[in-house]
């Protein structure tokens, strides 16, 4: 059963504007902060009402803005994980849950792993713990839709990973529409079907991760991607283009385009070479290691390379370096809105 959410709602410095539709999978929405993440998951839940357009599961009219249908939160089916949790600090895991069930689930507590802390209240749970009672109290209203706001953002790094692998797990099993909004685009791509990125209320692009890193509609994509993002100018040639970047050098690509741009390419699409060898040239300002890739922040790069920096001596800091980039890896963007439009004044 689908979820169509087509959208209007007023914020105070731009209009969330959005049109999508969910299926059984699991879509992440990113974005930078104050995009309108949150306020999309509320409009779904019932918490906000925008002021016009529509909201439907399957054959149910949730919001129908020309009829002036708006169904209430609780009529709506929805599992609710917001990002302070919203757990009952007075009511033990188990009140917890049973005030969203309405009965006694010791089978979820039992699915998630928390059913020895069905007595203990919020303030002595652990981060990770509060997460799950808190997934657990949105999953007994047996919602069809499910709703995850940084699930994630109060989190340790270890207990970050193991909740995450659980969480990933459970949405598997679970086949719901789950509407899941992040900060961190690695989880997005490890438990989302598809990943939407939303910026100013607009959602500038959606599809499989793997899309969005090979084509990303634009610079912020690219950036949230993880690439590395610069300014330069572009000349088109037979094969493509080359662009003059602004801090010097050149990268070619093999995306035809003249004039202003931005160029995106991923670290790990990025050769360190000798410097009298490259186009661009660059210096070493930290390097270390990360589960098994060496990470090489330049002054205006960073590089992903694997051990023995591609069999030359690891580079310290305040070495200069070449770098080199296949030009299938090299993105050619437009410039952003609010710098294309500078430029023309």
């Amino acid at each position: 059963m689908d979820l169509l959410a087509d959208i209007t709602l007023a914020r105070r410095a731009f209009d969330l504007r959005v049109k999508l539709t969910l299926g059984e999978e699991t879509v992440a929405i990113v974005g930078p902060s104050g995009a309108g993440k949150t306020s999309l998951l509320r409009s779904i839940a019932g918490l906000e009402r925008p002021r016009q357009r529509r909201i439907t599961l399957g054959d149910e009219v949730w919001l129908d803005g020309e009829r002036g249908v708006h169904l209430s939160p609780e009529r709506r089916r929805v599992g609710y994980l917001p990002q302070d949790y919203g757990l009952f600090p007075h009511l033990t895991v188990a009140g917890n849950v049973r005030f969203a069930a309405r009965r006694d689930r010791p089978d979820l507590l039992e699915q998630l792993g928390i059913a020895t802390l069905a007595a203990a209240r919020p303030a002595q749970l652990s981060g990770g713990e509060r997460q799950r009672a808190a997934l657990a109290r949105a999953l007994a209203r047996e919602p069809r839709v499910l709703l995850l706001d940084e699930p994630f953002g109060a989190l340790d790094a270890i207990t970050r990973r193991q909740v995450r692998d659980e969480l990933g797990a459970i949405l598997t099993t679970l086949g719901l529409p789950t509407l899941l909004v992040t900060h961190a685009y690695d989880e997005a791509t490890m438990l989302a079907d598809r990943v939407g990125v939303l910026d100013r209320g607009e959602l500038v692009q959606i599809g499989p991760a793997a899309e969005l890193v090979r084509r990303p509609a634009s610079a912020l994509v690219a950036a949230l991607t993880g690439a590395n993002v610069l300014d330069g100018t572009a000349r088109r040639t037979p094969v493509g283009s080359v662009v003059t970047l602004a801090g010097g050098g050149e990268l070619t690509s093999a995306t035809p385009a003249d004039g202003s741009v931005k160029v995106a390419v991923h670290p790990w699409a990025l050769e360190l070479t000798d410097p009298r060898e490259s186009s661009v040239i660059d210096t070493v300002v930290d390097v270390h290691r990360d589960r098994g890739a060496l990470v090489v922040r330049l002054t205006r790069f960073a590089v992903h390379a694997p051990a023995g920096v591609n069999g030359r001596a690891q580079p310290e800091p305040g070495a200069v370096v070449g770098l080199r980039a296949a030009a299938s890896e090299v993105v050619v963007l437009p410039p952003a809105a609010e710098d294309a439009a500078s430029a023309t004044l």
